[in-house]
């Protein structure tokens, strides 16, 4: 056979296999020892297998190294088929290739580098994350009529070239139709959907990714634990994101994750939600106990990780504004029990280094909330992706007294935060970018400006 025959044949073998592959390669969490990669194969793929060893110098090969095999051992043949591997037994700090073998042939796969342990050895490292939210794809079909509410998806260009630790995706990552609601196979149908768009694909493999939700990848707009089919929809975000851990006890998909000296308590403001429309106070003016956001099981365990927590930042990563008290539409200070609770809490324990980090609103910014006798607390807002823009211009809210001067964002963005500096001296910066990668705001904030005047 020559070798240019060989090298045709294997390149069909090698495009009949990619075209099983509907979504991926996506990092999940990357650990020192350990990390998770996620695909999708479609209904004709019968056996899956993942290949990796360790990658060697500068020339990215693989020198010396033992190549290791995981095969997926779950179901397989449905329309849509999402799978999770977890990769055991690895090195801090080094680097991994990756690639996969469906059916017997070979399918292009990546490379990663597991954490660094730092701990007890040097000060934490630098580093940037992106984050955003509100990513809509049209499927005119079942849209609206009139004007696509989805936008130019070139940015997930722009993120992909970002040298960034992970993304964190802050809910309405894909957006619930009609069509789909009040259907199992409709809530399938979207994520799968939605996940294989061709441009998002050098984006999922470029980093790791974590995520929450929020209404509109729940279930219909403004959705709360009423939802019929929330049990449902759980099991979709579950099997589209390998994220950490999914909730307690089968219930909500909040979790924690950390890098370097940050953690982000990733919370669910929907599985645990009280109707909006449910009365916040009584007649005398007292909130009413009936009516949370995130819940008594979820606060309970956000208060105790906030307190086991030595991160330099603690980030509260939530779907809704927590701190805009001109907010017109979903936040946190509309369950007052649940938010007077936290911030009575922050204070008591003098909990430091607290800040939010929410999407939803189709605009981004960051609002300030003084605290008496302590340090303030700052919201960063983060949207749209690829959503229609919500504009506040020329609303209630334009000239909002809370809002940080010059962080005021109303076009389609993502986010750049980034953490560096000496021990005891880290600064946190964030950056509104541009779709084209462009700066379009920014702001700062050190770690001695979030300290209580007296620590616990």
């Amino acid at each position: 056979m020559t070798r240019a025959l060989f090298l045709f044949l294997f390149l069909i073998l090698l495009q009949s296999a990619s075209a099983q592959l509907i979504a991926g390669p996506m990092l999940g969490p990357v650990e020192l020892r350990e990390a998770r990669i996620w695909l999708e194969v479609d209904a004709g793929a019968r056996n899956v297998q993942l290949v990796y060893s360790k990658a060697g110098g500068r020339s990215g090969r693989t020198e010396n190294a033992t190549t290791r095999t995981l095969t997926y051992r779950g179901e397989l043949g449905k329309e849509g088929n999402p799978l999770q591997f977890t990769l055991s037994g690895l090195e801090p700090a080094t680097r991994y290739n990756y690639g996969f073998v469906i059916d017997g042939k070979p399918v292009p796969g990546g490379s990663f580098t597991t954490k660094e342990l730092w701990q007890h050895r040097r000060p934490a490292p630098d580093f940037s994350f992106l984050t955003g939210s509100c990513s809509y794809v049209n499927e005119p079909v079942y849209d609206r009529p009139g004007k696509p509410y989805g936008g130019d998806s070139s940015i997930y260009g722009s993120m992909a070239k970002e040298k960034a630790a992970f993304m964190l995706w802050l809910g309405d990552n894909w957006y619930y139709r009609e069509v789909d609601f009040f259907s199992r196979s409709g809530l399938w149908y979207r994520a799968r959907r939605d996940r294989s768009q061709p441009v998002l694909q050098p984006f999922l493999k470029a980093m790791p990714h974590v995520a929450i939700w929020d209404d509109h990848d729940y279930g219909p707009n403004d959705a709360d634990k009423s939802y019929i089919l929330k049990d449902e929809s759980r099991k979709v975000f579950e099997s589209y994101w390998p994220n950490p851990s999914c909730g307690e006890r089968g219930e909500g998909i909040y979790t924690l994750m950390s890098w370097a000296d940050v953690d982000i308590f990733m919370m669910d403001d929907r599985w645990f939600r009280s109707a909006n429309d449910m009365r916040a106070t009584d007649s005398a003016g007292a909130p009413n106990p009936a009516k949370r956001m995130w819940g008594a099981q979820q606060m309970e365990w956000l208060k105790n990780a906030l307190l086991a927590s030595n991160a330099t930042f603690k980030i509260i990563a939530t779907g809704n504004q927590t701190l805009n008290p001109k907010s017109r539409y979903e936040c946190l200070q509309n369950y007052p029990v649940e938010f007077r609770e936290l911030m009575q809490f922050l204070t008591d324990e003098k909990v430091p280094g607290v800040l939010f980090l929410t999407g939803d609103r189709h605009h981004s910014e960051v609002i300030r909330w003084e605290r008496p006798g302590t340090y303030p607390l700052y919201d960063i807002t983060n949207s749209p992706l690829t959503s229609g823009v919500s504009r506040v211009t020329g609303t209630p809210e334009a000239d909002n007294p809370a809002r940080v001067p010059g962080t005021l964002v109303e076009l389609p963005n993502y986010t750049r935060i980034s953490i560096s500096g000496a021990r005891g001296a880290r600064r946190l910066q964030v950056q509104y970018l541009s779709g084209a990668g462009n700066p379009l705001a920014n702001w700062s904030v050190g770690e001695s400006e979030l300290k209580p005047t007296t620590s616990r």
